[in-house]
């Protein structure tokens, strides 16, 4: 994956020019998720989420009001290559992991998650891609095939072995090995500076909270932090490509030592300068060929896996809308086309946030759905009445 574009980008055109208030978006949205579908394919709608619509859960996003690269100009992701080599750069990974997990293990699918599953419910959503590794969308609506483009921080993956672990024990392990840690933590919560989510807050408690579960304390101790070995290579090193057994050691409480070629264990995400897994890259692709629709929901599309799969469908003809607060990278490239005036139906830009439309949107599309039923059954009766009155004639 590359490293995104972090300036801040332009404002946005809202298209139709009708949807800057939320009726006229919900209107817009309305329109395009019921429009018939375009070149003969199915009525098939394919959303693809980012960080926007798991802000409402309290998690932090990249370029939204508090958005990590607005506030935090010198925050920098760690590179997979940095990961894979530098035992020091672990320490610190896992060290910031550790304190920011309990936020993200606590945190919970909100109302915008929920409206996607509604959407599926009414047949109008038939796939889900995100960029988010919060797992929400596999826990509110399983029924809805989600692919997770960057991967999921509920697992580990060993990167010898390649078996998964579950990220909830893995805490307790790093708890265990790291006490002073452990209370460290515990402080950090007392004092409520994970509990608000104005970073100007966060910062005065001795605190910066990042994407996905990163918690950065200036001054902190990171090196003296200890993380566990992969438990599989532990008992059963792996072969190296010469055919030699690698070596995995621990020290006496059971933390990796740097003396080991192999066991490390490392969050089963897709971390900068990571090639996103070929078989992901695939049915994420094939998805949005396939759609008769693309609905882009909370992400400014500065990350390229995402930026790619809507430029390919603006390519194929493929209507799409936008609702993302804030600028859309290149966004002349999916709306230069699109008349100003219109219905929505061939595509719509639209500022607002996600937990604030969705529900609407929701709402007026069941209302709609109700009334349309109920105008059948008036006709059905109707005919029904002819019909027998001619049977008596």
């Amino acid at each position: 994956m590359r490293i995104p574009y972090t300036d801040v980008l332009a404002p946005p055109t809202v298209i139709p020019k009708s949807a800057n208030t939320l009726i006229g978006a919900v209107a817009a949205l309305q329109e395009f998720l019921t429009a018939p579908s375009p070149r003969g394919l199915l009525n098939s709608t394919v959303v693809l989420t980012g960080a926007g619509i798991s802000v409402a859960s309290g998690l932090a996003d990249y370029r939204g009001t508090n958005g990590t690269y607005r506030v935090n100009k010198t925050y920098r992701p760690i590179y997979y290559s940095e990961f894979v080599q530098n035992h020091e750069a672990r320490k610190r990974y896992w060290a910031r992991s550790f304190l920011g997990w309990t936020t993200l293990h606590k945190a919970k699918p909100n109302v915008g998650h929920y409206a996607i599953k509604d959407l599926g419910s009414l047949g109008l959503v038939q796939n889900v891609i995100t960029q988010n590794v919060d797992s929400f969308h596999s826990k509110v609506h399983p029924q809805i095939p989600t692919i997770e483009l960057h991967g999921y921080l509920r697992n580990l993956v060993c990167i010898s072995c390649h078996e998964e672990l579950p990220r909830e024990s893995f805490q307790g392990e790093l708890a265990r090995l790291n006490p002073a840690w452990a209370a460290f933590l515990q402080e950090i919560l007392e004092s409520g500076a994970l509990d608000t989510e104005n970073p100007d807050e966060r910062r005065a408690k001795g605190a910066r909270t990042n994407p996905d579960g990163d918690v950065d304390v200036p001054g902190a101790p990171y090196t003296t932090f200890r993380y566990p070995a992969c438990p599989h290579c532990l008992v059963s090193p792996p072969k190296t490509p010469d055919g030699d057994r690698a070596i995995v050691q621990v020290d006496p409480d059971g933390a990796w030592k740097s003396t080991s070629t192999a066991g490390i264990l490392k969050p089963a995400v897709i971390m900068f300068g990571e090639s996103i897994r070929s078989q992901t890259k695939l049915a994420a692709e094939q998805a949005v060929a396939s759609a008769s629709r693309l609905l882009v929901l909370g992400t400014s599309l500065a990350t390229f896996s995402a930026w790619r799969l809507a430029k390919s469908a603006k390519d194929r003809g493929t209507p799409i809308a936008i609702v993302n607060l804030g600028g859309v990278r290149g966004e002349d490239t999916f709306f230069s086309d699109l008349d100003p005036l219109g219905s929505g139906a061939l595509g719509a830009r639209v500022e607002l946030s996600t937990d604030e439309l969705l529900p609407a949107l929701v709402s007026e599309l069941r209302q709609s759905s109700s009334n349309a039923h109920q105008h059948k059954d008036h006709r059905l009766e109707k005919h029904g009445a002819l019909v027998f009155k001619d049977m008596l004639s």
